[in-house]
């Protein structure tokens, strides 16, 4: 797959989980991907921070400093209306990358 596929991938998780979540901070997004895939996905920091500030710089998400339940400052993540469009296009074109992929793997 293609780096913006991947990208691309990592963009459609932190969206739905702020879809499915509301507002969280990017560890609580890290969590959340890792328990919601069973363990199976483990989004490393060094990927997810660039990320969140690509996605709010394409306002697909707004952020803004609070504490945390362990009284830590951080900033918090939540979905814009832009970001809601985002993660139904990119919904769409994910189904559509499985759609390929599973053709290719039952073509005899």
């Amino acid at each position: 797959m293609a780096k913006n596929d991947l990208q691309g991938t990592l963009d459609l998780l932190v969206l739905k989980t702020l879809d499915q979540n509301g507002v969280l901070h990017g560890y609580g997004i890290v969590l959340h991907i890792q328990s919601a895939s069973n363990d199976v996905l483990r989004v490393e920091e060094g990927s997810l921070y660039p990320a969140l500030h690509r996605m709010e710089q394409s306002g697909w998400i707004a952020s803004e400093w609070a504490m945390t339940e362990t009284n830590r400052r951080a900033k918090y993540y939540k979905l814009t209306v832009a970001g809601r469009r985002q993660l139904q296009q990119a919904e769409e074109s994910f189904d559509q990358l499985v759609k390929g992929v599973r053709a290719v793997l039952r073509y005899a």
